[in-house]
């Protein structure tokens, strides 16, 4: 070994700093407890927590199929039905609004920004809210769950678009544009090419997203296995909420493995 060589000193960690950053949550996390109000326990807590285990794990198997069709399987089916319009309706809806927030397609910044803050706006009110305005408006049922769901994925799903388009590679439209081809060309040869596998990749994730919000949009009437959870939680029928809440992985289940392998195979 070379008599000259010299170890290099480690650098210091800035542990005041590090130490500054800990205290400062610690000091978050007291300030957030302080302000809740501990609840009192019931003295019948432990026979309801043992009610619910019991009914959870003994489901109500004659709930998955009835023949009046008020059952699980109806149920897990309107709220895919929902997932599958808000998500396609949105998809649909939301390509003028990328194009539209995208900066390499928008002439100027103050015209994109305008777009991307549309999005943001849209994205700012949760499916709950819109839920309940929609039923406000339409009444309760799936549509009013449809609307919502498709009315939220488009801020969602314009945001990510928009960052597609934005990423992708230019030289395929100048090279097209000095061979004189007109923006229909453009878009159609060019562009769409390169971000339609990302939409649908997005376009299937917010799937994924879409199915888990419509199970909870129901609670409050806006369709899908929801409504028939919420019933059975409030007259404590806990054989029947273990059997929905089995349908509801399984399906989550299923559909975010098939997802999953189709975006791989689109990537």
């Amino acid at each position: 070994m070379n008599a000259t060589a010299r170890r290099i000193p480690r650098r210091k960690k800035n542990r005041i700093g590090l130490w500054s950053v800990y205290l400062v949550l610690a000091l978050v996390y007291i300030w957030a407890f302080a302000g809740m109000a501990v609840p009192e326990i019931k003295p019948t807590a432990g026979q309801i927590s043992k009610a619910i285990f019991n009914g959870l794990f003994h489901p109500d198997w004659s709930y998955v199929s009835e023949p009046g069709g008020e059952d699980l399987l109806h149920g897990l089916l309107d709220t895919l039905a929902i997932a599958v319009l808000g998500t396609f309706i949105s998809a649909l809806l939301c390509i003028p609004f990328s194009f539209w927030a995208a900066r390499n397609m928008s002439k100027g910044h103050t015209l994109s920004g305008t777009g991307k803050f549309s999005l943001s706006f849209i994205r700012t009110f949760p499916e709950l809210v819109m839920a309940i305005m929609f039923i406000k408006v339409v009444g309760p049922g799936s549509f009013a769950g449809v609307l919502a769901l498709g009315l939220h994925s488009i801020g969602m799903l314009g945001k990510l678009f928009s960052e597609e388009i934005e990423n992708m590679d230019l030289g395929p439209a100048e090279a097209l544009l000095a061979t004189g081809a007109n923006r229909f060309q453009i878009l159609w040869f060019a562009v769409l090419p390169q971000v339609i596998p990302g939409f649908l990749s997005y376009t299937l994730y917010r799937f994924e997203i879409n199915v888990r919000s419509a199970t909870i949009l129901g609670v409050i009437g806006a369709g899908g296995i929801g409504t028939p959870l919420i019933f059975a939680l409030t007259s404590r029928n806990w054989n029947r909420v273990g059997i929905i809440l089995l349908g509801i992985i399984v399906m989550v289940t299923l559909i975010d493995l098939i997802s999953g392998y189709l975006r791989k195979k689109i990537i």
